[in-house]
């Protein structure tokens, strides 16, 4: 039997079953019925058949009343590896795993602004009916005041969240602290063609970045290959233009042209600078200067 031709609700218990076998290392039928509400016979089912999918996943300890994972254990289903972090981190559940019933050992940064909920759900109901907004915006340079924005994006950039869109007062993109709107009120009037994402030329330009170990400041290069997953000595990635200089800040990486940042935070360097030419909120990046 193939995983895609099972419905719904018995999907959810299966990978309810895998989910546990991998970051508990066993499941037991009682969790199953505790967790979905279901009777022993349906748990029965839902075991039975993982084990014909999966006939190696798991073993059954009789003294403990206990699947467990074996030793040649392959997921029956795909876990995303950022996905499934941020899930145990926060304790948050998609229904398709066991987070709810169990505390995992997992601990992420406290975030230090937490955007207003209700801000986030107006500019998301713009982006996605294509409105005009009206804001009330807290600039540093400025103060308090009413603008009017076409927003298309809404971007976590390790700092802060921030919301990308085309700024009617200065008739160009830019990035706007989300914290910092205070009030949002969506306009009747679409938008013109020129205020659309596919004119903001910054987010649209994708930029390769190829960075390295750095130089001068890394003894054991092949740790920080092996941090970030380096092929041949090296990570290739591609970001957006508008969102390079928060990333390179947020990776410390060092952006001279030849490697002259010292310190123990800049582990890596920017190997083809020459990228960043013309890119946005590259004053941030540690030390590029054109």
């Amino acid at each position: 039997m193939n995983v895609d031709n099972i419905n719904f609700s018995q999907k959810q218990r299966l990978a309810y079953i895998d989910f546990k076998l991998l970051f508990v290392g066993y499941v037991t039928r009682a969790e199953i019925v505790t967790y979905f509400e279901k009777g022993l016979t349906s748990a029965t089912r839902d075991i039975n058949l993982y084990k014909e999918l999966c006939p190696k996943n798991m073993e059954y300890d009789a003294k403990e009343k206990k699947y467990f994972q074996t030793s040649g254990f392959k997921p029956l289903f795909a876990h995303d590896p950022r996905k499934t972090l941020v899930k145990l981190s926060n304790q948050i559940t998609d229904g398709f795993d066991g987070i709810g019933d169990t505390t995992f050992p997992v601990e992420a940064p406290s975030q230090l602004n937490i955007p207003d909920i209700f801000i986030v759900a107006k500019l998301v109901q713009a982006v996605i009916n294509q409105k005009a907004v009206n804001i009330i915006y807290t600039s540093l340079s400025s103060g308090s005041g009413a603008r009017d924005i076409v927003p298309h994006s809404i971007v976590d950039n390790g700092l802060r969240w921030h919301v990308r869109a085309f700024d009617r007062k200065t008739q160009s993109f830019r990035d706007f602290v989300l914290t910092r709107i205070t009030k949002v009120t969506i306009k009747n009037s679409e938008f013109i063609e020129c205020e659309s994402k596919l004119e903001d030329h910054h987010w649209m330009r994708m930029m390769p970045l190829e960075l390295v170990p750095h130089p001068n400041n890394i003894q054991h290069p092949t740790a920080i290959a092996l941090d970030y997953g380096m092929d041949n000595g090296s990570l290739e990635l591609n970001i957006r233009a508008a969102m390079a200089g928060y990333l390179l800040r947020r990776w410390n990486v060092d952006c001279t042209e030849d490697a002259s940042l010292r310190g123990g935070e800049y582990q890596l360097w920017l190997k083809n600078r020459q990228t960043l030419y013309g890119a946005d909120n590259l004053s941030i990046a540690p030390g590029y200067t054109e």
